[in-house]
């Protein structure tokens, strides 16, 4: 699913905010670290259950030993799950340092025996981003405040020396482990843009404000469930994706129906298609190929 575009014809509620020299820009700062790829794929099972036993065990420990490495790899994880209905029968995600590494993975993939009897049915490209919105604030602000010119090559200096603070400071949230939990719910959305609201001609103090409290509702649910936002404007074709992992599913439910009725959510979110898997180690990749749970 697609947002559409802004006509410009379209009369919106929101007045759009006049541009001056002197005015806050209105593009918040972001940090970014693991370049992110989900793979979807359907399973041809008839034709997997044709072959000989002795060649679907070796095509089966073939693909479990590339995806035993993968998953212990220091520079970005992989892990595979059981996709639940009828969106796809597995999801690989990704965590890799760049969009080349990625590539590669794809490719490693792609060369195993184990491909011939897998069909992409969709894909995701993204990047692990946290947006600093109250960050971002208090830097434009204090720049201002000392006359600096925005977007100026001194402003872009300073900007550029903070967010490397930041980033050290936060490199655990942007270069994660994969979570270890059973269950994953991963989706697409996007802010309203277009339409009687439009996100992007809020002040940006007003998207701080409702961000922070869209965080609060997050924020309760720490220890039950592990989140991981990406950032895919330019990537792919929503905004953001979103990772949940958690070991007991209904929080899935739980939070994003709380969420529904922040005021960011409830006003600004679109969302895309939603895709729940059960975990599946290297080492339960034969069983599930038999059509066994992973355990």
């Amino acid at each position: 699913m697609s947002v559409r575009p802004e006509n410009p014809m379209t009369t919106s509620t929101v007045p759009l905010r006049p541009q001056t020299a002197a005015e806050i820009p209105a593009v918040p700062l972001t940090t970014e670290g693991y370049s992110v790829l989900h793979q979807m794929m359907r399973f041809r099972w008839t034709a997997w259950r044709a072959l000989p036993d002795a060649e679907r065990q070796s095509i089966a420990r073939e693909a479990a030993t590339v995806l035993a490495e993968m998953e212990k790899t220091s520079s970005g994880q992989s892990a595979l799950f059981s996709l639940i209905g009828h969106k796809g029968d597995l999801m690989f995600v990704h965590f890799r340092n760049s969009f080349a590494d990625l590539n590669q993975t794809e490719l490693k993939l792609a060369r195993l025996r184990l491909s011939d009897y897998v069909e992409p049915t969709s894909s995701y490209l993204s990047i692990i981003e946290l947006g600093l919105y109250d960050s971002t604030l208090k830097i434009y602000k204090e720049l201002m405040d000392q006359g600096i010119q925005p977007h100026s090559d001194q402003w872009k200096a300073e900007i550029e020396c903070k967010l490397n603070r930041h980033r050290e400071a936060m490199h655990p949230r942007l270069f994660p482990e994969i979570p270890p939990n059973r269950y994953l719910c991963f989706y697409p959305m996007d802010r309203r843009r277009g339409e009687a609201r439009n996100w992007y001609t809020l002040p940006l103090e007003e998207r701080a404000r409702q961000m922070n409290e869209h965080g609060l509702v997050g924020r309760r649910y720490a220890g039950e469930v592990k989140q991981i936002i990406t950032g895919s404007i330019g990537f792919d074709d929503w905004e953001w994706g979103v990772d949940l992992f958690a070991d007991d599913p209904l929080v899935f439910k739980k939070l994003i129906y709380e969420m529904r009725f922040d005021h960011v959510s409830a006003v600004y979110a679109l969302f895309g298609q939603f895709y729940v898997g059960v975990r599946c180690p290297a080492t339960e990749l034969g069983n599930l190929l038999n059509g066994e749970l992973p355990k």
